[in-house]
């Protein structure tokens, strides 16, 4: 069985009152789900988002706050990175990446100058500079300091257990709007289409049905879940169904970040900053569409990020102001996460992603 390895990327930077120093590699073991300290490759300046290739023996990251992305080759037995080199990303303040159906480009969505680009990538991994880039048109919303202008949030690839696709969704905090990218190839000029979402909303990041053509969207600034329809061969979006991710009696100012969704499709969860917790929805198991909510404590303060375990079994939520990663253990049959009492110290966690071969 290969070992497991998980990638945590953190915010380092005293502008953003952080403590982490760069990537924290740290072992799995399978059954428990117990992690055990690699290394941390350091210092970084805000790795804050991480993707793997395919082969899962190259890591990629953005840096959070500037203008560059970078690559790692990964040691398949012992986890650990080396350096392979650093590009610009065509825009400011990178948030989020994901290579290209073929593999040969990595695209990056680029929060401050609200435009994405496409590097393409060498065959020893490495990053080349940027072929391309498309900025996101559209009125912006109504929070006038969150939704000045453009700032697309997520850009992960519309692949599932049914689809696989060249479509990059785009949720754009800044405008409201929710966009499908696509290139043709290394190169080419990316092909748009959007959907508008609800005002104010502020679309964050996105999550997929593994077998239904639909798409979820966390909205950052009303604290919401979108559900919209998508079709995987023209890109047309269509908001189907809105509701609150907190508690209809919580008042307190609040954001919605990160989300995840069940490999069976039963229940996505969606991490609330501010009130600090965790909301489980049930989905529909005919239509897909979510329904009631229930919320589970993040035991730490700020989840800007969660994700599942490489199996499915685990939820991880990253407590961004607690440096903490906290581990659930979810119910089988209800999705429900109870937490297992495995608790990661990490400075101010922000992304964690697997490498299981």
């Amino acid at each position: 069985m290969a070992p497991v390895f998980a990638y945590v990327g953190c915010r380092t930077t005293h502008e953003r009152n952080a403590r982490g120093k760069g990537i924290g590699v740290y072992a799995v073991e399978p059954s428990s789900g117990s992690w055990e300290h690699v290394e941390s490759f350091e210092p970084l300046e805000n790795p804050s988002f991480l993707t793997l290739n395919e082969a899962q023996n190259i890591l990629y990251a953005v840096h959070g706050d500037g203008t560059e992305v970078s690559s790692y080759a990964v040691n398949a037995t012992t986890g650990k990175l080396t350096a392979l080199n650093r590009q610009p990303c065509g825009g400011r303040n990178p948030v989020h990446l994901a290579l290209s159906q073929s593999g040969e480009s990595l695209v990056v969505a680029n929060y401050a100058t609200g435009n994405a680009a496409q590097l393409p990538i060498d065959p020893d991994g490495s990053l080349g500079s940027v072929a391309s880039s498309v900025h996101f048109p559209g009125a912006a919303g109504p929070h006038r300091i969150e939704q000045v202008s453009s700032h697309p949030h997520h850009i992960s690839r519309f692949v599932t257990r049914r689809y696989n696709t060249d479509w990059h969704i785009v949720p754009d905090k800044g405008l409201d709007t929710v966009f499908a990218v696509r290139w043709d190839g290394v190169d080419s000029m990316p092909i748009p289409t959007s959907g508008r979402a609800r005002e104010g909303a502020g679309p964050r990041h996105a999550v997929f049905h593994p077998t239904l053509a639909m798409i979820y969207v966390a909205n950052e600034l009303d604290s919401t879940l979108t559900a919209w329809s998508f079709d995987p061969l023209s890109g047309a979006l269509k908001p189907l169904h809105t509701m609150s991710v907190v508690p209809c009696d919580s008042h307190k100012l609040s954001r919605a970040a990160g989300i995840a969704i069940r490999h069976d499709a039963t229940a996505l969860y969606i991490s609330n900053r501010g009130h600090d917790s965790i909301a489980t929805v049930a989905l529909d198991g005919a239509t897909g569409i979510p329904s009631k909510a229930r919320w589970t404590d993040a035991q730490g303060q700020c989840p800007r990020f969660i994700c599942l375990s490489h199996d499915g079994r685990m939820l991880y939520v990253a407590n961004e102001q607690s440096d903490s990663i906290v581990q659930y253990l979810l119910d089988a049959k209800t999705g429900a996460p109870t937490p297992t009492g495995h608790v990661v110290s990490a400075g101010s966690p922000v992304c964690i992603t697997f490498k299981t071969q």
